[in-house]
């Protein structure tokens, strides 16, 4: 049943995610119930964004003996110095497609951050095998031939439009303040962005049903950034009952403003 949750822990959580990896430590139960608990994380940035915006939430996932990937998609962050007018959703699927594949990860918890809903779920369409769980963080939950260019809000829009006009291959940052990103971490996270390639907007995903498949999924709405696609995402999935349904105080870059409440969601989940 489609369900919303608090972000806070329960008692049957915190046994089941921390309590098995402390009660394994001290002797409590066999290493191989602690290591039946332990998932692999692939966690995969939205737009603008690079896998250093997941660092908190991976040090916090690892300190509980999980294994996480927070990959940084083509021409973004570290990546930036490859950026050209190729880079597109295609390249930005195949990047997630090719870690699974390379790093042979099996059972993994797939999240995906805004623009990534997009990513996610190319990459389920070729190896919803591999995935245990799929979830959706205040992100976009595509049908086939859908573009974040389409989907995306009337600003982002106006901004691709004049980026075009001017010729340009890429569409500035957004501003961490428009993000509702807190206070104390605007100035790291602007330093941090980096232009977003516009194909990567432009060109359709295709699915297919596999997302569908997915034994897990989850839709997690940040409600501290106010979104009408994202809204209409989580009123549309609520309905079923295949999907859990999570809020969050947090503004859009919950991982940034609230690690804590995510990680402990992210593990209830997985």
């Amino acid at each position: 049943m489609t369900e919303r949750k608090s972000t806070k822990p329960t008692r049957r959580n915190l046994i089941g995610g921390i309590g098995l990896a402390a009660a394994a430590a001290t002797g409590g139960i066999a290493p191989t119930q602690a290591q039946a608990a332990r998932k692999t994380f692939v966690l995969v940035h939205g737009a603008w964004h690079g896998g250093w915006c997941w660092r908190r939430v991976a040090d916090m996932l690892e300190a509980q003996g999980h294994k996480v990937f927070v990959p940084t998609l083509a021409g973004l962050g570290e990546k930036s110095h490859l950026l050209d007018a190729k880079t597109n959703l295609t390249t930005h699927i195949t990047d997630i497609v090719n870690l699974i594949k390379w790093e042979d990860l099996n059972g993994i918890v797939l999240v995906g951050h805004s623009y990534a809903g997009y990513i996610v779920s190319g990459v389920a369409e070729q190896l919803h095998d591999k995935i245990a769980s799929i979830v959706f963080l205040d992100a976009f939950v595509p049908e086939n031939g859908d573009s974040l260019a389409a989907g995306a809000s009337k600003p982002v829009k106006d901004a691709l439009a004049a980026a075009k006009a001017k010729n340009e291959i890429t569409l500035k940052p957004v501003p961490a303040a428009v993000f509702r990103v807190n206070e104390k971490d605007r100035a790291w996270v602007d330093a941090k962005c980096t232009p977003q390639p516009i194909a990567t907007m432009e060109e359709g995903v295709k699915i297919t049903g596999a997302r569908e498949k997915i034994a897990k999924k989850a839709y997690i709405r940040a409600k501290g950034y106010p979104s009408v696609p994202f809204d209409a995402a989580q009123n549309k999935l609520k309905t079923n009952a295949s999907w859990k349904i999570f809020e969050m105080l947090a503004g859009h870059d919950a991982m940034v403003d609230q690690p804590k409440e995510l990680t402990e969601i992210l593990i209830q989940v997985a």
